[in-house]
Order: structure tokens, then C-alpha cells, then sequence
């Protein structure tokens, strides 16, 4: 059956799913209020109970008390304090006995408050004894009887919970594993077109020749989404092809024309076809510095293009000095037109990395400093360890980089604001090579401030990629 729509197919597994679990939300509701209702009803009765026989043992106390004072001063006023107690405990016992709906020891109690109802005064005090004795021996029981039955009460109503809550398991495991089960056949239904689209995509990302066919059947915006990719496949290899044979050209196409300008801008800076003005020197000047300018964007975009051709980075050792002192030497004359002091403070002696992605690190943040710091002032390449990293500093003194544009420096074809001080409009690609060099070597760029430095640019790479020693 060719299914109408990704949303369709979501509503109804989703609803169907939702059935089970709707059943077991009724059910589980309906249990819980009546265990709410018998919880209620228990709680309400033995904390009515307990409250009574409280003040039934308080009334007790006080009855006899009062017997032994009437029996000892003869005080007509301790008589009928004496009556009104025991008939308030009749009354209490009377109302505990009704709830209680039995019998237990109530009719004991009865008998001793009525004989001392009948019999206020005692003169033989070992019969006084013997009845306050059982008068108090029947409380006890009475007391006792009731912890007796709420301790049943409380019992049936575990046995009662443990009941529903067992059939409350039973039904939420069957009810869970159909819901499931619905669960596993929808969404197989919705990731076998998305399986089909990850196939076409892992085939576009390894640049097949061929991808996946189209599926005939399934949900129309996911057979849309494959004719799409196909034309974006397409498309990107076309891109592709357009963007090598560009590339590939540039070299030869740019670059020895432009070697023609820049020799003829120094043939006649040099004077050698004849002596020049003030203004043709001007122009000439003009001339050999957008030379300058466009043989450094050439270099700068051939070597981001070689960047994203590299597909993974080759580990080896390296030896830090070394790397060091060649990319000072590529930039010996730089360092001398500026009059820059390189200070250098390596701590690692060597690590395990892509030389030439480090290479390329190093060679374009120093660039950038020279070309952004300060003329004469110091530039610093520091290279130490930390727990976990391997750490490279290089910083220069100058105008600081706001925080809000420090991320976007790392983007492609992003400038800064800050002059050159070879007054080129650099491309953008510097930093950007830094980040994607670093990326490719699990590690981070980013811009940080020091307390010895204006700017400073950080590489941070993991220590198990990049093992110093």
C-alpha cells in the first residue's frame, strides 16, 4: 500500500501506540483513587481510635484517682467529681465500643465503672485495690484490643495493595510490551526510507559513481527528499569537478602572467629601460604591491585548497627546534623589515603530529602577528604542556581583537579591522587554515588574553594525538 504522507504515517503509529498506554493510564488511575479512597477511610478511623482510647486512658486515670482521694478525705465535692468522670468514660467507651463494632473487653469495663458507680465508698482498701487493679488491668486490655484490630485493619490493607499493585504489574508489563511492540513495527515502517536516505548520503560523502536508486514506495516527502539528493549529488560533483579544474589552472594561468608583471615592475623600478618620473615611479610602486597582493592570495587559496584536499593527518614524531627555526627562516625577511624580536620558549623538545599541518600552524599565526603586531616590538612563540594538551602561544603586541568578533576570525574569508603593516588586504584563509589544521588534528584554535601580550592566538591539541616528550 503506497503510504500518503511522512505525517500521516507519524499520526497513526503514534495513536496506535498511544492505545495500550491510554488503557493503563485509565486502569492505573482507577486503582489509585480506590486505594486513595481506602488509604483515606483507614487513616481517618484509626486516627479517630487512637484519639479516643487516648483520652478513654486520661478519663481512667482520673477516675481512679479521684476514688482513692474520695475514699481518703470523704469530700462530698470528690463524689461527684468522681461520678461525672465515670460517666464521661462510660460515654467514651460507649462511643469506642460502637466503632469498634465488637465487644472485646467492653463489657468488662462496664461492669467495673458500674460497681464503682454503685459502690463510692470503700472502707476495706484491699478490696479498693483489687477493683482499681482490674479497672486498670481491663483498660490495658481494652487498649491492647484496639492495637490488635487496627494492626488487622492496616494488615487486609497491605494485603489489599499488594493485590492491585500486583495486578497493576501484570497489566502495565502486557499493556507496555503490545505498546511496543506497535512501537518497533511504526517506526521500522518510518527508518527503512531514512536508512535508504543515510545509504544515498555515506555514498555521496565516499564520492560513489553510483548511489542507491530512488525507492518506489514509502512516504512521499522521503522519496522527494532521495530525488533531491541524487540532483544534489549531481550537482556537487559538477561543483567539484569545476572547482579542481579552476584550481588547477590557477597556477599557470595566474601565476606566470603575473610573474611577467613582477618582472617588469622591477625592470623599471630598476631603471634598466630608462630613467623615470615622479609619477611613473608612483605608478610602478602601485603596481609591484598589488603584484605582492595577488601572488600572497594565489599562495594563500592554492594552500587552502591543498588543506581540503588532505584527507586525514600522518602522525609522526618531530622535532620542535627544527620546525621552529624553518618557518622563522621562511619569514627572516618579514621579521627584518619590522624589526620584530622573536622570543621563543619551547618546553617540548619534540611531539607526534602532521608536520606539515603544523608547519602551516606556525607559519600563519607568525605571519599574522607580523603583519598585524606592532613594527619593533616583540613577538612571542611559546610552545608547554598542560594535563591533558599540547599548547602553542604565539602573541604580539598591537590594538586587541574585540570579544565579539574573535570567533569569526577563524572563518573563512573573515578580516579583521586592524591595518596591515604591509599594507596587503590580506584573503581571510590565515586563521582559517589555523582552525581547520588544528581541527584535523582534534584539536582548537582560539583567541585568549595574557597578561604579557595584546593578542595572543592558542592551538590546543589532545595529548593522545599529540604525545609530547
Amino acid at each position: 500500500m503506497q503510504i500518503g504522507s511522512l505525517r500521516q504515517l507519524t499520526l497513526i503509529s503514534f495513536f496506535i501506540a498511544l492505545i495500550p498506554l491510554v488503557v493503563l493510564l485509565w486502569q492505573s488511575q482507577s486503582s489509585l483513587s480506590k486505594l486513595a479512597q481506602i488509604a483515606g477511610s483507614e487513616a481517618q478511623f484509626s486516627v479517630s481510635v487512637a484519639r479516643q482510647i487516648g483520652d478513654l486512658e486520661n478519663i481512667a486515670i482520673d477516675v481512679e484517682r479521684l476514688i482513692r482521694q474520695y475514699n481518703v478525705l470523704k469530700k462530698e465535692e470528690l463524689n461527684e467529681l468522681t461520678q461525672s468522670n465515670i460517666k464521661r468514660m462510660t460515654e467514651h467507651l460507649d462511643a469506642i465500643c460502637t466503632e469498634l463494632d465488637k465487644d472485646f473487653v467492653c463489657s468488662s469495663l462496664s461492669t467495673r465503672l458500674d460497681w464503682f458507680k454503685k459502690n463510692p465508698d470503700i472502707s476495706d482498701s484491699l478490696l479498693l485495690d483489687a477493683q482499681l487493679a482490674s479497672f486498670r488491668r481491663s483498660v490495658i486490655e481494652l487498649h491492647e484490643e484496639v492495637d490488635t484490630l487496627l494492626d488487622e485493619r492496616i494488615q487486609r490493607q497491605k494485603d489489599h495493595v499488594n493485590t492491585i499493585q500486583q495486578r497493576l504489574t501484570w497489566s502495565t508489563g502486557i499493556l507496555v510490551t503490545i505498546s511496543l511492540l506497535l512501537i518497533i513495527f511504526a517506526s521500522q515502517l518510518i527508518l527503512s526510507p531514512v536508512e535508504k536516505i543515510e545509504k544515498i548520503i555515506r555514498s555521496i560523502a565516499r564520492q560513489d559513481e553510483t548511489l542507491p536508486s530512488v525507492s518506489k514506495s514509502g512516504p512521499k516527502e522521503l522519496i522527494e527528499v532521495e530525488h533531491k539528493l541524487h540532483w544534489l549529488a549531481d550537482r556537487l560533483n559538477q561543483l567539484e569537478h569545476l572547482r579542481q579544474a579552476l584550481l588547477r589552472h590557477a597556477s599557470h594561468e595566474l601565476k606566470t602572467p603575473l610573474a611577467s608583471i613582477k618582472e617588469g615592475c622591477s625592470l623599471l623600478s630598476e631603471k634598466v629601460v630608462g630613467p623615470l618620473n615622479t609619477q611613473q615611479k608612483e605608478v610602478v610602486s602601485l603596481l609591484t604591491s598589488s603584484t605582492s597582493r595577488l601572488n600572497l592570495l594565489i599562495e594563500q587559496l592554492l594552500d587552502y585548497n591543498l588543506l581540503l584536499q588532505q584527507a586525514k593527518p600522518v602522525y609522526q614524531k618531530t622535532d620542535t627546534n627544527e620546525l621552529v627555526n624553518a618557518v622563522l627562516t621562511d619569514n627572516a625577511l618579514a621579521v627584518q623589515q619590522n624589526n620584530n624580536e622573536i622570543k621563543i620558549d619551547i618546553k617540548v623538545l619534540s611531539m607526534v603530529v602532521d608536520p606539515n599541518l603544523y608547519r602551516r600552524i606556525l607559519d600563519n599565526l607568525l605571519s599574522n602577528a607580523l603583519a598585524h603586531g606592532s613594527i619593533g616590538r616583540p613577538i612571542d612563540i611559546k610552545l608547554y604542556t598542560t594535563q591533558d594538551s599540547v599548547v602553542l602561544d604565539v602573541a604580539n603586541r598591537g590594538q586587541k581583537i574585540p570579544e565579539e568578533t574573535r570567533k569569526s576570525l577563524f572563518e573563512p574569508f573573515k578580516r579583521g579591522e586592524n591595518k596591515r603593516n604591509d599594507r596587503v588586504v590580506g584573503s581571510g584563509l590565515g586563521l582559517s587554515i589555523v582552525a581547520d589544521c588544528a581541527r584535523m588534528m582534534h584539536g582548537s584554535a582560539e583567541i585568549v588574553d595574557v597578561n604579557y601580550a595584546d593578542v595572543c592566538i592558542r592551538v590546543n591539541l589532545p595529548m593522545t594525538e599529540a604525545t609530547a616528550q
